[in-house]
């Protein structure tokens, strides 16, 4: 199955700009943001032996694409399956995460060991517009088969409600340090400075009557961890508007390593250092074959045009850890 996910985000951070490969001051506010945001979610989830393992975590250049980061995590999460789910599964079971980031454009892809006919490929454009990009990803004009689009609103759409919490909801938070906050109904409108993160998410489940209820519970997870760490990017937005890139690597590094002795993992500040110069002992591994060779653009087709009365559409019922 095929998503085209379409997920505004409003301004999160101050007007101070960063050394990074983009232009545009929100782009690079919304980099540490969600750097922020992932480690510290990461880090919360992690306990009694699940959540996110990071293996590796190194800079990695690409050709086209230019200097970038390759990141490699397990993410475990038995207990986060549907009863279903755990019934063909192992009591040991985790996905592995990999990720290449050459912000503004990012490549993730995930599989599974024991499950070689299952994958998650996502695709990600950081664009800053409303949604309504004249420059949006050339592949979303190859989709073949089923496909839906899909636009998250990260302040109004509902969430799982055990995941719910008043201090992380848009609608109630302003921000000390900007000023931002609170968004309304209709915030994407009116709110400015706005950016929007285009995904073009595809999931493979390969099997025999297993094929479209996995697929189908893949993709309403991903939605709800999509609406989860935005809702907490813009609460924990004065936790981290100050920082510089740098500053939020080192963040990084420090929950990183917090995060893996949950796991019994005591790994050292060297082996993670995400700002090394030197070129690593070992290259990751390249981007996927099926990985554009080229940053993407072009022009949308019609159906990713906003659109103007959604319905919303219901949270998952269960929901896996924040990648």
């Amino acid at each position: 199955g095929k998503t085209c996910w379409g997920g505004r985000a409003a301004a999160l951070g101050n007007d101070r700009c960063f050394s990074a490969p983009c232009s545009c001051p929100l782009l690079l506010q919304y980099r540490v943001g969600q750097l922020y945001m992932i480690s510290k979610h990461s880090h919360q989830e992690s306990e009694k032996g699940e959540g996110v393992e990071v293996v590796k975590n190194e800079p990695h250049e690409d050709p086209v694409h230019g200097p970038g980061q390759f990141t490699e995590k397990r993410v475990h999460l038995s207990s986060k399956l549907p009863s279903w789910a755990r019934a063909v599964t192992p009591r040991i079971f985790y996905i592995t995460e990999k990720a290449w980031n050459y912000y503004p454009y990012t490549i993730t892809e995930y599989t599974c060991s024991f499950l070689p006919k299952f994958s998650i490929y996502i695709e990600t454009k950081y664009e800053d517009n409303r949604g309504d990009s004249e420059n949006v990803n050339d592949s979303i004009n190859k989709i073949l088969g089923n496909h839906e689009v899909t636009f998250l609103d990260i302040a109004c759409d509902e969430i799982p409600e055990r995941y719910y919490r008043s201090t992380e909801d848009p609608r109630y938070f302003c921000s000390v340090k900007t000023g931002r906050g609170p968004l309304e109904e209709g915030w994407q409108e009116h709110t400015k400075p706005i950016m929007c993160s285009y995904k073009l998410v595809t999931v493979k489940f390969e099997v025999w009557g297993l094929q479209t209820r996995v697929e189908q519970f893949v993709h309403k997870v991903i939605r709800d961890i999509l609406l989860i760490g935005h809702r907490q990017a813009f609460a924990w937005l004065d936790e981290w508007c100050d920082m510089s890139l740098e500053e939020v690597r080192t963040f990084e590094t420090q929950m990183q390593v917090a995060t893996n002795q949950k796991f019994g993992r005591f790994l050292s500040l060297q082996s993670l250092q995400p700002l090394l110069l030197r070129l690593p002992a070992s290259s990751p591994p390249p981007p996927p074959a099926s990985a554009p060779s080229t940053p993407l653009s072009g022009e949308p087709p019609e159906f990713l045009s906003a659109a103007k009365d959604r319905t919303r559409k219901k949270s998952a019922p269960e929901m896996l850890t924040l990648p």
